[in-house]
């Protein structure tokens, strides 16, 4: 067992060795996206908060309001986002050539009024720091390999992880050993606190941190996405990613009975916050509504609604409960990585977790840098005796 903990140090720290910069770099941007949809939903909307003109005043139907914003604006509205409250205004999707798809605009439902696009500046910062996480910058082409090498990190972190709750049991079973390796301690050497701060966090955040990076392994490999199928016993399945509009934009011809189509959709799910729609173009019959009860990472809370145009009956739902169990889990792990799944507490769990990260990679690389220097001194000279502060905490 001394050999096969000896061994398995060594590996741990040739990993950290190895990965510990894109770790780190991956745990502060992660901790920069803790709150990226809220953020980005509050940067978009805050200077657009809407009342009704007169007391009582309803919001205008839809087909008023796309003909007053294409008239406003020159452009053929595509889709709308509606969000719940009295105060949100409406958001109309037009086609955006420089931005490879839509870009929102926002309305006031009261009047039709035009109040201004989405926060340009916000949104940039999260695409930016996105692309560090995912691809450490790299653009164009370059990309397949910043995937590959945080691909390649997000594996090492997680042997790290794992391999570090093994480590983490001291060597001599006393209380005095959990104990230093449980809690923050004061009045410690730089070495000493590094030490302490390694094992506190990567006890505490153990769970949190696994949950993070086995997910990250199963976005970042075809083979753990697979992996997560076969595990249900199903065939893999590709993970369907929506892509942007194509370039050709159906002229709409017709958006009678829209109002009374989102009416409907409004009813059929309790406690909705978001819905959906791109408008039909000419002969289409079928307009599907998408509809989030959740803070938009929340798959079991997300449905979509099929209404006949004509009609406005129900022709179809698909909802979280009718995927197999092997899709279910595959989509609780793409956004267990972020924390949504759980809503807001999940989001802070899993921005605490890229916290800790940060600090076990920072100090893991610390205590690496020591370990390094003093054996560079022991080949030059005797070796130092130990502190009585450091036995303790080895």
């Amino acid at each position: 067992m001394k050999t096969f903990r000896k061994i398995l140090f060594w590996c741990h720290l040739a990993a950290g060795v190895t990965a510990g910069v894109v770790i780190l770099l991956m745990s502060v941007t992660g901790v920069l996206l803790t709150y990226e949809k809220q953020i980005i939903a509050w940067a978009d909307t805050r200077n657009y908060q809407v009342a009704p003109p007169t007391p009582g005043g309803k919001k205008l139907p839809v087909e008023q309001l796309a003909a007053i914003f294409q008239e406003t604006t020159g452009a053929a509205p595509l889709s709308l986002t509606v969000r719940s409250g009295e105060s949100e205004p409406y958001g109309f999707g037009v086609a955006s050539p420089e931005r490879r798809g839509e870009l929102v605009l926002f309305v006031d439902p009261y009047t039709g009024a035009v109040l201004g696009g989405q926060s340009t500046g916000v949104r940039n910062f999260f695409r930016t720091v996105t692309e560090i996480h995912r691809w450490i910058g790299m653009q164009g082409e370059s990309r397949a390999t910043g995937k590959a090498i945080t691909g390649a990190a997000n594996l090492l972190f997680l042997f790290i992880v794992l391999s570090g709750l093994y480590l983490w049991f001291p060597r001599r079973w006393k209380w005095v050993q959990f104990r230093n390796a449980l809690w923050f301690r004061r009045k410690l050497s730089s070495k000493a606190r590094d030490f302490n701060w390694h094992h506190v966090f990567g006890f505490w955040l153990f769970l949190p941190l696994a949950i993070v990076v086995a997910s990250a392994v199963v976005i970042s490999y075809p083979w753990a996405n697979n992996l997560v199928f076969r595990i249900m016993g199903e065939e893999p399945a590709q993970m369907r990613r929506p892509g942007p509009p194509s370039g050709e934009v159906a002229v709409i011809a017709n958006l009678e009975g829209m109002e009374n189509l989102l009416e409907v959709a409004r009813s059929q799910v309790d406690g909705w916050r978001t819905i959906t729609v791109r408008f039909p173009t000419e002969g289409e019959e079928a307009v599907a509504f998408a509809i989030d009860a959740g803070n938009g990472g929340q798959p079991q809370k997300r449905s979509t609604i099929t209404l006949d145009r004509n009609t406005a009956e129900v022709i179809g739902r698909e909802t979280f409960d009718q995927n197999t169990p092997g899709r279910k889990l595959r989509l609780f792990l793409r956004f267990a990585h972020t924390g949504e799944i759980a809503g807001f507490i999940g989001q802070t769990i899993a921005g605490i977790a890229s916290f800790g990260a940060m600090l076990l990679a920072y100090t893991g690389i610390a205590l690496t840098w020591r370990r390094f220097r003093s054996w560079l001194k022991r080949r030059k000279g005797p070796v130092a005796h130990s502190t009585r502060e450091e036995e303790v905490l080895v």
